[in-house]
């Protein structure tokens, strides 16, 4: 099962302070817009977003289609296709794509310790 690129989503108390504190680490703003409180931060292929206000819980992220400079891969698995792999192996899903449609999508489903994991399709 390929998921597509990889990320941490923080859900920060302070996005400046946080923006700082990764920037010591040596993490470059990567996109986001930090007026509306988020921020995309890379180093190397290593990528976090940063997430004021926004969520409860840190999330595992994948977007199918993207690797890990957010480009688009020539060849990936449909968010889609994905949600129906998960629902026959008996994974419960929080939110669930419309298999109707195309294009952007999302599906969030947890781990057995309630971390949750968002597959962000973006095209």
């Amino acid at each position: 099962m390929k998921l597509g690129a990889f990320s941490v989503s923080l859900n920060v108390k302070d996005i400046s302070a946080s923006k700082s504190f990764y920037e010591s680490l040596g993490f470059q703003n990567f996109g986001g817009d930090i007026t509306q409180n988020w921020l995309i931060m890379k180093n190397e292929d290593t990528i976090i977003g940063l997430f004021q206000g926004m969520f409860e819980k840190n999330i595992l992220t994948f977007n199918p289609g993207w690797n890990s400079s957010a480009q688009n891969l020539e060849s990936f698995t449909d968010v889609r296709e994905l949600q129906k792999q998960l629902k026959q192996k008996g994974i419960k899903l929080q939110s669930e794509a419309d298999e109707s449609t195309e294009g952007p999508a999302s599906i969030i489903l947890e781990d057995p310790d309630g971390n949750q994991i968002l597959l962000d399709q973006h095209r």
